[in-house]
């Protein structure tokens, strides 16, 4: 017998789970079929449509052209060596490029990792040894951070940047536009993938707090195209102009602008450094139609009266997610902006980004909600005493399971059993509830995890800096709220009794050593760090502290 599932909540009470109330979509069952393969092969590719357009240079790709250097680039790796299973680095900002490399590495059956251009040279050292890279590529101006592990490299091309000082520093160098000119395209194989096969290692902090690979396939990637709905705007896919603000090597941005609009044939318009005047500038002199955004942007927009000085009259939709969106700073967007339909969603690196959206207008007005659970998934609320499933309006932890859910943690096999159980559900490791309606409200999290303007701070790797300082003899950190960036590092340390520091002297030490959104914003001097019996930070007392002192 069916298991009786409520219509509106999608709750069954018999087995406690949360099931998605939209429509089931069919994914496509062919076992060989690659992310690229799917952009390409598509009925209604059109060659002739503008795929990607760069706003600084005014530069356009054409969907025709993307596919041939996506297939030439392809071809001039394989001949410069690289081979199915092989790691390849990319350390890019946002440009034409990023697509076009990335794309091509998945069609040679090789691994992207991708990295923040911000991180520190030993962060990305870190990376590079643990996802056993076995190539680079990157763009002339971050070069000098690539770690010197005598790896080849495939040069980028740069606006405003010189190709020629290709030196002895790698023991192979090539160009993407060498790649394209390769005279070797005919010895190429047709790669014969499998769904099943991984695509990317996107490095993330994940829900214990230290930096790992999560290994996306391309089957996560294609489930997490298939699950996006076109919404109820009028506007079909091809008809759309998208704003790219969101970074490319970031599970949300990739999943957007790499990878998912391009299967439905839209328009990219790139900017690689947010400036909000050029933003705006870009939306008016392209027609922006839709822009997928992080809580800070869409807070700034709200604020700023640069707003007043273009028109925007093009623009439908700011979506926003990689980390909660307030009850307040949605009402006055929407004060702001009444036309424009102001959407959220929730997901996780370790989800493909995909866990919950609003899909209508009609959805987006239930303020505070992520939406609802995304197209054949479901989802469970976990009472963190009991562990038992939770109904509507209680709060627990969120479970999520669905074809979007990643393969696992690389290499670390008990990492990966803790965060994924035998039943396949992902635990998040986020606070939530489901309400009578089906909607989901991400309230805390249980992680420990620091949300800075979207990007993911671990606690765990600021103490360990803060600790390596040998005038302090204990240290922690929590996310302090912040109205403009979310959340903020706060550090609270403990100094040798005979040694000072100030404030200033501790924030100074760990920016030298970590990526700018990691940096120590607030720091308190105490007597010592409130721990467990066992040693564990009570980083619940903390964050109280934290918070009191704003």
């Amino acid at each position: 017998m069916a298991p009786s599932i409520d219509s509106k909540s999608g709750f069954c009470a018999e087995n406690g789970i949360f099931y998605s109330r939209r429509e089931f979509v069919k994914l496509p069952d062919d076992p060989d079929i690659s992310l690229p393969a799917l952009i390409f092969n598509r009925p209604l590719f059109d060659p002739t449509a503008l795929a990607f357009i760069d706003s600084s240079t005014g530069q356009t790709l054409t969907y025709g052209h993307l596919r041939s250097q996506v297939q030439a680039a392809s071809a001039g790796l394989f001949s410069f060596g690289l081979r199915p299973g092989n790691v390849v680095l990319l350390l890019c900002p946002n440009c034409i490029a990023f697509p076009v490399i990335l794309l091509a590495i998945m069609s040679v059956g090789a691994i992207v990792t991708t990295t923040n251009p911000l991180n520190h040279p030993s962060e990305i050292a870190h990376q590079a040894a643990d996802s056993g890279a076995m190539f680079f590529s990157s763009v002339p101006s971050l070069r000098h951070k690539l770690p010197s592990l005598k790896l080849p490299l495939i040069l980028l091309p740069e606006p405003e940047s010189s190709l020629k000082a290709l030196n002895s520093e790698f023991p192979q160098n090539t160009t993407l536009s060498q790649l394209l000119s390769s005279p070797r395209h005919d010895v190429f194989p047709t790669f014969k993938g499998l769904q099943e096969d991984t695509a990317a290692l996107l490095y993330s902090s994940g829900t214990t707090g230290t930096s790992k690979g999560v290994i996306i396939t391309h089957r996560n990637f294609i489930a997490q195209v298939h699950f996006s709905l076109p919404g109820d705007d009028g506007i079909p896919w091809t008809s759309r102009i998208y704003m790219c603000l969101l970074p490319m090597f970031h599970v949300y941005g990739m999943g957007f602008f790499a990878s998912g609009l391009l299967v439905r044939g839209s328009t990219v318009v790139i900017q690689g450094k947010f400036e909000i005047a050029k933003t705006l500038e870009s939306i008016e002199k392209y027609r922006v139609t839709h822009m997928p955004v992080v809580p800070p942007i869409v807070l700034l927009l709200t604020k700023t009266p640069l707003v007043d000085k273009f028109n925007l009259s093009s623009l439908l939709e700011v979506g926003s997610g990689a980390a909660p969106l307030s009850k307040e700073v949605m009402g006055a967007f929407r004060i702001r902006f009444p036309k424009i339909c102001l959407r959220q969603g929730y997901g996780l690196t370790e989800s493909t980004s995909v866990g919950a959206y609003t899909a209508t207008k009609e959805e987006s007005m239930h303020y505070g909600s992520v939406g609802r659970i995304s197209a054949n998934s479901e989802v469970k609320i976990i009472c963190i005493v009991s562990g038992k499933p939770l109904p509507p309006k209680k709060k627990g932890e969120i479970w999520i399971r669905g074809p979007c859910i990643m393969k696992g943690y690389f290499g670390r096999v008990g990492e990966t059993s803790a965060t994924i159980d035998k039943e396949s559900w992902l635990h998040t490791g986020d606070l939530g509830y489901i309400d009578e309606e089906g909607y989901l409200f991400v309230i805390d999290r249980l992680k420990e995890l620091i949300k800075y303007k979207g990007f993911q701070v671990a606690p765990a790797e600021l103490e360990a800096v803060l600790l390596s300082n040998p005038k302090i003899v204990d240290a922690a950190v929590v996310g302090s709220p912040d109205k403009e960036a979310g959340q903020v590092p706060m550090a609270f340390v403990v100094l040798h009794p005979q040694s000072s520091l100030t404030e200033v002297e501790v924030m100074e030490f760990v920016a030298e050593q970590v990526a700018p959104y990691k940096k120590i914003r607030r720091v308190a001097f105490v007597e010592c760090i409130p721990k467990t019996a066992s040693g564990k930070i009570l980083r619940r007392q903390l964050s109280a502290v934290a918070a009191s002192k704003l």
